[in-house]
Order: C-alpha cells, then sequence, then structure tokens
C-alpha cells in the first residue's frame, strides 16, 4: 500500500539526492513557497538483501518525503486534536538513520519482544491439547476421534465468534488493557482442564478458551502498528509468529516432563500439563497489565516515572510512523466503532479477496498437523517418542516461515510469497495420499514431517490485510474478519479427517486436501490479477490529473481509506 503524493509538489526529481546528502524540497511556481526542511533521500528504489538492510550514511536525514511536506495536503491528514501522540506530531521534525536504528531497536526490545511472549502463553494453552493425546486423553475420558474433532470446530467456532466483539471491546478500553484481561481469563479456563471429567466438561473448556482468546492475535497487532511501519512490520509478525513455534517445540519438551507426572496423586500427566501451562500464562498475563502502555507517548505510570522514551524519542516515532501511512491519527486509541462505521467496512468488497484466502489457504496442511502426534501414537510410537518426533517439523516451519517472510519483502510480492505454501504442500499431499499400511513408518514420518513443517505464511497474509485496509478503524475490523475467516478454515479442516477413513489412512480426507490445493493455485492467482487491475485503473486516472485537479479530490473527495484514487493496493 502507497499514499501518492499530489505531482504539484516536488517538480525537482527527488532522485537527484544521494543517500549520503539530502534533498530540499523544489515547489513549482504556482505553489505556495513555504520553506520546507530538509528531508533523506529516498529509499522506496533500494533493495534489501536476504539477511542486510540497505545501507546508510549514519548521520545523514532518515526523515522521508511523505504528505505532510505539501502544504496542501498537510491540512488534509493532520491529526486532529483528539489523537492521543498529536502534541508530538510535527511536520518540520527530521531526524538521522542513526537516531532511527536505536529507536527502532528500543521498541523491539521494549514492546516487539513481550508480544512475542504473550503469543507464545498463547499457542502453549491453545496446542496443549496435542500433547494432551499422547498421554490416552482421549481413552481416559471416554472421548473418540469424532468428539475430539467436535471439540476443535466448537473451539475454532467460539474463537471465530469472538473475534470482532473482541477487536471492538479492545478498541474502546485500549488493546494495553483488554490483551492483558484476555490472557488472565483464559489461563483459568486453561488450568482448570486439570479437573475434567468426560465430554461435557472437555467440550465446555473448548468452547470457553475459544471465546477468550478469539480477537488475541488482531488486538497485539493492531497495537503493534502503533510503533512499526508498513515495511516493518510484516517482519515483525514474522519473528511474532516464531514465538509460536518455539512454544510448540518448548511445549513438546515440558510435555515429554509433565506426562511422566501420570500417576502422582492418582492423577492422569496430562492434567498437571494444562495445570502447570495455564499458571505460567496467568503469571504472563498479570505482568502483561505493567508491560503495555497505551501509546508510544504514554509509556509513563506510577511504577515507571520517567516512561520509556523521551520527548525526542517520541516525536521520531510519531512522526515515522504517520509518514509513513497517515491514517494511523483517523482514530484514537480509546475509540469505538460505531454500527454504520462497521456496515462500512463490512461492504468493503476490496478487501473480500483476502478473506476468501483466508478461509481456505491453511486447509491443505492443518488436518496432518493436527493429528501429527495422534498418528504417531497409531504408528507404535511412545508417549514420549511422539511428542519429540514433532519437534523436527516445528523447527522446519520456523525456518521457512522467516525465509517466506523475508522473501515476501524481498521480491514485493505478496500472491508469490504466499502462494509458495500450495506449490509447496501439493506433492506432498499425493505422496501422504499413496500410502498404505505396509509403508513404513519411518517414511510416513519423514513425509508428515516435511507437510507439517510447511511455510507458514499467515504472517505476510495477516500484514498484506492490514497494509491494503487504510485506516485505524478499517485496519481493527478488517483485521478481525480476516482472522474470523481463518477460524473458518480451521473448522472446515477439523473436520476433513474422520473415524470411518481412519482405518485407510484418511485417503478421503487426503483427497479432499489435494482437490482444495489446486483451487487456491487459481485463487491467489485471481487475487493478483484482482489488485494489480485496481492500481493499473487508478494510476491512468490519476496520471491523467492535472496538478490542480488532483489537489481538488483531496481537498472535496469523501472518499475514505482504501477507496481513494491516491491509495494504491499491495499485491
Amino acid at each position: 500500500m502507497s499514499t501518492v503524493v499530489a505531482k504539484s509538489f516536488y517538480t525537482k526529481a527527488v532522485s537527484e539526492g544521494s543517500d549520503s546528502g539530502s534533498i530540499k524540497g523544489g515547489l513549482s511556481p504556482t505553489d505556495s513557497t513555504i520553506e520546507v526542511p530538509t528531508l533523506g533521500a529516498p529509499v522506496s528504489s533500494q533493495k534489501a538483501s536476504f539477511w542486510r538492510r540497505p545501507k546508510h550514511e549514519l548521520d545523514s536525514i532518515a526523515t522521508q518525503l511523505s504528505v505532510f511536506d505539501d502544504p496542501v495536503t498537510l491540512e488534509k491528514y493532520r491529526p486532529p486534536p483528539s489523537w492521543e501522540n498529536t502534541h508530538r506530531f510535527d511536520p518540520a521534525a527530521r531526524w538521522t538513520w542513526r537516531e532511527e536504528y536505536r529507536i527502532v531497536r528500543k521498541i523491539d526490545w521494549l514492546i516487539m519482544i513481550w508480544a512475542c511472549i504473550m503469543f507464545f502463553s498463547l499457542d502453549l494453552d491453545r496446542s496443549n491439547i496435542s500433547q494432551a493425546n499422547t498421554d490416552n486423553f482421549l481413552s481416559d475420558l471416554g472421548l473418540t476421534t469424532n468428539d475430539f474433532n467436535l471439540g476443535n470446530t466448537l473451539f475454532k467456532l467460539c474463537f471465530l465468534i469472538a473475534e470482532l466483539p473482541s477487536q471492538l471491546i479492545s478498541k474502546r478500553v485500549g488493546p494495553d488493557v483488554w490483551i492483558p484481561s484476555q490472557m488472565v481469563l483464559w489461563s483459568f479456563v486453561s488450568l482448570s482442564q486439570f479437573w475434567l471429567t468426560g465430554r461435557a466438561s472437555f467440550l465446555a473448556t473448548r468452547c470457553l478458551l475459544g471465546f477468550m482468546q478469539g480477537g488475541f492475535i488482531p488486538d497485539v497487532i493492531l497495537y503493534l502498528s502503533y510503533f512499526y511501519t508498513k515495511n516493518e512490520l510484516p517482519l515483525r509478525l514474522a519473528w511474532f509468529w516464531v514465538s509460536n513455534y518455539l512454544a510448540e517445540i518448548v511445549g513438546a519438551f515440558m510435555a515429554t516432563g509433565l506426562l511422566r507426572l501420570r500417576g502422582v496423586g492418582g492423577k492422569a500427566g496430562w492434567r498437571y500439563l494444562f495445570l502447570i501451562e495455564g499458571g505460567l500464562t496467568l503469571i504472563i498475563g498479570i505482568t502483561s497489565f505493567f508491560m503495555m502502555p497505551p501509546s508510544p507517548t504514554q509509556t509513563k505510570a506510577w511504577f515507571r516515572p520517567k516512561g520509556w522514551f523521551t520527548e525526542r524519542e517520541e516525536t521520531i516515532i510519531v512522526n515515522r510512523v504517520l509518514r509513513d501511512d497517515p491514517s494511523k491519527s483517523n482514530m484514537h486509541n480509546r475509540q469505538g466503532l460505531s454500527i454504520k462505521m462497521i456496515w462500512n467496512i463490512l461492504k468493503d468488497w476490496r478487501m473480500w479477496p483476502i478473506y476468501a484466502l483466508g478461509i481456505v489457504f491453511m486447509v491443505p496442511v492443518t488436518p496432518p498437523q493436527t493429528y501429527l502426534t495422534l498418528s504417531l501414537r497409531n504408528l507404535g510410537y511412545t508417549t514420549t517418542q511422539a511428542n519429540l518426533l514433532s519437534i523436527p517439523s516445528k523447527f522446519l516451519g520456523m525456518v521457512l516461515l522467516l525465509v517466506f517472510c523475508y522473501l515476501s519483502e524481498i521480491i514485493d510480492s505478496r500472491v508469490i510469497s504466499t502462494a509458495l505454501l500450495q506449490v509447496w504442500a501439493l506433492p506432498l499431499l499425493i505422496a501422504l495420499y499413496t500410502f498404505d499400511a505396509q509403508t513404513s513408518p519411518w517414511v510416513y514420518f519423514a513425509v508428515v514431517t516435511l507437510i507439517t513443517g510447511f511455510p507458514y505464511v499467515h504472517p505476510v497474509q495477516v500484514a498484506w490485510a492490514s497494509t491494503n485496509s487504510g485506516g485505524v478503524g478499517t485496519r481493527t475490523v478488517s483485521a478481525s474478519i480476516y482472522n474470523m475467516f481463518v477460524q473458518a478454515g480451521g473448522i472446515i479442516s477439523a473436520n476433513i479427517y474422520r473415524d470411518d477413513d481412519k482405518v485407510s489412512l484418511n485417503k478421503r480426507g487426503n483427497r479432499v486436501l489435494i482437490g482444495i490445493c489446486v483451487m487456491n493455485m487459481f485463487l491467489y492467482l485471481f487475487v493478483y490479477v484482482f489488485y494489480k487491475g485496481i492500481n493499473k485503473r487508478r494510476d491512468k486516472v490519476w496520471n491523467s490529473w492535472t496538478a490542480k485537479e488532483q489537489e481538488e479530490y483531496l481537498e472535496k473527495t469523501k472518499d475514505e481509506g482504501n477507496a481513494r484514487m491516491n491509495f494504491r493496493f499491495a499485491y
């Protein structure tokens, strides 16, 4: 996504500048002769390598050209007085690359790492049901595979239902209040699974966990967008989801030890697994109340009297984020959404293709992942072996997650980097379909490990949806809607492998997965053509207007967010 600057501004080519120097705004004779402070050399044309960001002269100006440097569009995009960071907005503010790098590192340490810790606890409580399965969880409670499927379906359904309400609450009270509250609530449900007695209590806790955890991920992503630019967020989200994989790897090791408690106090080992991991989440949830400031300019508190950032650092954080995306000042962090606003966002047909991807893109790889540990047990591996054999796929998935997220930024194509998941899965699913009872358990393990170690492109698509939303209000709701479609895809996935298909090693289910995988490839092609076509049409219209016509449009248009003629979609 980008917001195109009107052609009346900077008639001198920006490319005349060099990275070690700076660029002075040259205005056309018809424009205001307001003195514009020196801007940094543009970085949009510089491509990052896989491991290294573009090099800059550390003491050269980093401030990039934006709508705030045009005296006409400055007033159009100026933050309203109600925005919580308005007092730090300064269109004349300039800073160096040295300052910017230092502040981004500081945000990574103070904000990003704790977001990863919170997500770690979410996935620990969300995925420990798989480890419990290796300790005779189903037989202890008198459950069947279909009961387990129903529990997963109800969890996904409740998670889905809670997405939008959770986002609306978060927008009203602030994610800094709501996210820790969510964590404390679901931690009580998680540790209460120690006292499960049968089918009814199992299904009830699945529903409650879904309700309590729903909305957590888009809430955190919205919160992170207060601190990072659109180019920084996808890679941070990649590391954010790395904590998901770390939770599964650490969880597998923890389960190996905790499940050995079977028999202590006459209780099954999986009961202690739920109790201890739920208690860990409770501690993290309570701590989160003290680790999440409301915004970059609101880090001071009674327990943190000096705050995290100086006035200079706050100015840089606020202005660099706004220059990257002026729409982030549309709403303050305690402003709720009206029914009319929600309805208008739901009607935004430009976001529908991404929602459609959300419901199907993970389906081909989810059933093998869900049943990995149970499948290994059915192949004759012990509880300890099944848990430890699940670790290689988690490690592979973690590495591929980072590779594909970096690839997305390097090639600057969301469609290509995310569609490669389907290319990865298709031949492996075909191989899995050919397996029978005579297939070696180790061959089965190798193929399933490759399937479940798939490149997890979800962070790229989450950032993609956020980027194409074009406003805080839209971003709040669209993040929830996208995640609702992802959860709906989880419901579909939870019902593909059935009890009556288990004898044939789920041949019918794998045939369905192959068909969905092929369909997804064509869907990604459609999304590419869809967004490229919109951008091409807008470029044609926008570039055909004179400078005066562009300025009149920006002053008078009622179009908002991604409907504006100078908005360009990422694809």
